[in-house]
Order: structure tokens, then C-alpha cells, then sequence
């Protein structure tokens, strides 16, 4: 359980290090700022549109008698929203760092290169066009991992009292694991390690994952949230990652200028 809360706390540390780097927080802002107003036009078209795709898709429905072609597709319309809602929270960060790329790593590095005993950062040593294939392969895989449990998740929120109560929750810890994914894939990532190994790592440390990722998720339901946490969170991933890897970790943030062993 300690674990939990050593997740927050790295949640916390990132959001701080950004506010004391300010030119940082700033150009981390723009890829999520750019992704909120993508998204944000596809669901307000979803919006408009979607009750005349979903009957466009079921004309089967046109000769039902009384209110159910009706009721039939208002219920098709408030699932394919519902879905499309939670498809844009787990896919968010995924687009968001695929965009913001340079300006992620750059913020990586610094991070790396301020909590680093030596003052120094890791480097992967590819071709920025290299690091954007492999963000965008790795990512589309966790997109499908994430959509998978997504509608499983649906599909059992339809079980009386257990799918309005504990799936839900589940739905939280689930999103939390697969954004942590992608948020310590920037630090990781460039240290060459490979998206299995990634998932291992992560898996080994479940509790440390959902206290960083968790609150996370959650808080990425409010609008414009993540557009303000996402420079933070890339930090405190950054953070984490030296942990999960059994890095050194200067605390420059409480005075003690003092190098400490990350726990394993």
C-alpha cells in the first residue's frame, strides 16, 4: 500500500517541477492545447451528426412499430457518445505526447538532467523520425490493449449492481495503468528500453502505477484538466521511471541537494 501513495507523491513532485520551470510548463502546454481542439470538433460533430449516423446504420429499424425505432437508436447514439468519450480519455495522452514529441522530450531530458546526481540524461541516440515511428507503433498498440479492456468494461456495465459500482472503478485503475504507460514511455523510451519490457516493469510495481495513474485518469474526466496536467505528469513520469529502473534521484526540491537511491 505504500506504494500508492509513493505514486501520488511522484504526481505531485512533477506538477512542482514544472511550476518552477516555467518556460518549460509553457511549451508543454501547446501539444495538449493542439489535441484538446482536435477532439473537441470530433465530438461536438458526433454530437450534431450521430443520431443521423446511427439511423442511417439501422434502417432496419424504420418499420418498428410505436416509440422504439425511437428509443432503439436514442440508446445506439448515447452508447457510440459514451464510447467515443472514453476512447478520447484513454487515447488523449497517446496523441498528445505522439504530437508533442520534441517538446516531451526535451522535457524529459531536463528533468532527468536536474534530478540526476552526475547531471546527466540518458540519450537514444535515433533520428527524431525513429522516435516518432516508435511512439506511434508502441502507442497504437496500447491504444488496442486499452480499447479491448474499454468495451469489456462496457459490456459488463451492464451487470445489475456490480457493473454500476465496481466496474467503474475497475474502468479508473485500468485507464490509470494505460496512461502511466504512455506518460513513462518518453523517459523510458529513450533509454532503448522496449514496450514489453515497459509492461513488465509496470506490472512488477501495480500499486506505485495506479497511485501515479490513477488520481491521473480521474482527473483527466474534467475538460481542459489534462491540458494543464500533462507538462506535470510527463515530470513526474520521468521521476517514476528512474524508480522503476533503480536510478539515483537527487531531491534538489527539498533543500537536501542529497542523492537517494531510488526504491526498488
Amino acid at each position: 500500500m505504500r506504494d500508492l501513495g509513493t505514486g501520488f507523491r511522484y504526481l505531485l513532485k512533477g506538477q512542482r517541477w514544472v511550476a518552477r520551470h516555467g518556460r518549460q510548463y509553457g511549451f508543454g502546454l501547446l501539444p495538449g492545447l493542439i489535441t484538446l481542439v482536435l477532439y473537441a470538433g470530433v465530438l461536438v460533430a458526433l454530437g450534431v451528426w450521430g443520431e443521423d449516423a446511427v439511423a442511417w446504420s439501422t434502417p432496419f429499424a424504420d418499420d418498428w412499430p410505436g416509440p422504439w425505432p425511437g428509443l432503439f437508436r436514442g440508446f445506439l447514439t448515447a452508447v457510440l457518445f459514451a464510447l467515443a468519450v472514453l476512447l478520447a480519455v484513454v487515447t488523449f495522452t497517446a496523441v498528445t505526447l505522439l504530437i508533442g514529441q520534441p517538446f516531451y522530450e526535451n522535457l524529459s531530458e531536463k528533468v532527468d538532467r536536474d534530478v540526476s546526481p552526475d547531471g546527466h540524461a540518458p540519450e537514444s541516440g535515433l533520428p527524431l523520425w525513429r522516435e516518432l515511428w516508435i511512439s506511434a507503433r508502441d502507442s497504437l498498440r496500447i491504444v488496442v490493449r486499452a480499447a479491448l479492456w474499454g468495451v469489456l468494461l462496457f459490456a459488463c456495465g451492464f451487470i445489475p449492481v456490480v457493473g454500476q459500482t465496481a466496474v467503474p472503478v475497475i474502468g479508473f485503475f485500468v485507464t490509470g495503468f494505460f496512461l502511466t504507460e504512455e506518460l513513462t514511455s518518453v523517459a523510458l523510451q529513450r533509454r532503448g528500453v522496449e514496450l514489453r519490457t515497459r509492461l513488465r516493469l509496470l506490472r512488477s510495481r501495480r500499486t506505485l502505477v495506479w497511485g501515479f495513474g490513477t488520481p491521473l485518469a480521474v482527473s483527466f474526466l474534467v475538460p481542459f484538466v489534462a491540458v494543464f496536467l500533462m507538462p506535470g505528469a510527463v515530470a513526474g513520469a520521468t521521476l517514476m521511471a528512474r524508480e522503476l529502473l533503480g536510478e539515483e534521484i537527487r531531491e534538489s526540491d527539498e533543500g537536501g541537494g542529497q542523492a537517494v537511491k531510488a526504491l526498488r
